[in-house]
């Protein structure tokens, strides 16, 4: 009888550019659905990947990573580890980098609180430029020079490992 037995639904959900597989299991009782999701659980962290054609659980593959030192106006430095294709914005909150107030827009472009500086060379190696909506933040960041860049505008790529990038004495949130 089909609904004594136990159905299984794939269910695919996509949060950013994760991508979780979710079973559901519909049992004829809360505590058998409990005790399903219970062993089920592990297929819904981002770092598996399930095999559905054997069943098998494999770790997905890692995306590359570059490290980018952050140097700060009391001369101290920290290296964090970027994601190839992500935003600088994005490394510095990964790697719990303590800058005040940092991306405080969260990458939205309402605030000039990513602000960063590179070197003349590095500068001029960035494969993207600067969109007039960048600009017109960077206009009310603090310290601004004519290397200046929104850390949450700029992508990552292979050609930044160890590249060395100024963060500001301060911060004008434009936010108000």
């Amino acid at each position: 009888m089909a609904s004594a037995a136990t159905n299984i639904i794939r269910r695919f959900s996509t949060f950013g550019r994760q991508h979780i597989g979710v079973i559901v299991a519909r049992r004829s009782t809360k505590t058998a659905l409990r005790q399903s999701f219970d062993r089920l659980s592990i297929l819904t962290t981002p770092t598996l990947q399930h095999s559905y054609s054997t069943g098998n659980a494999q770790p997905c593959p890692q995306k590359e990573t570059v490290s980018i030192i952050f140097k700060f106006p009391d001369g101290s430095r920290k290296t964090a580890k970027a994601k190839i294709g992500e935003n600088i914005l994005d490394a510095v909150l990964q790697n719990h980098l303590d800058i005040d107030g940092y991306g405080a827009c969260e990458g939205t472009l309402a605030c000039s609180t990513c602000h960063l500086v590179f070197s003349p060379e590095n500068f001029a190696k960035l494969q993207q430029k600067a969109t007039d909506e960048e600009l017109d933040m960077l206009d009310l960041a603090y310290g601004l020079s004519d290397t200046s860049r929104l850390g949450c505008q700029v992508i990552v790529n292979k050609d930044m490992d160890g590249w060395e990038v100024l963060v500001p004495g301060g911060i004008a949130d434009a936010r108000g």
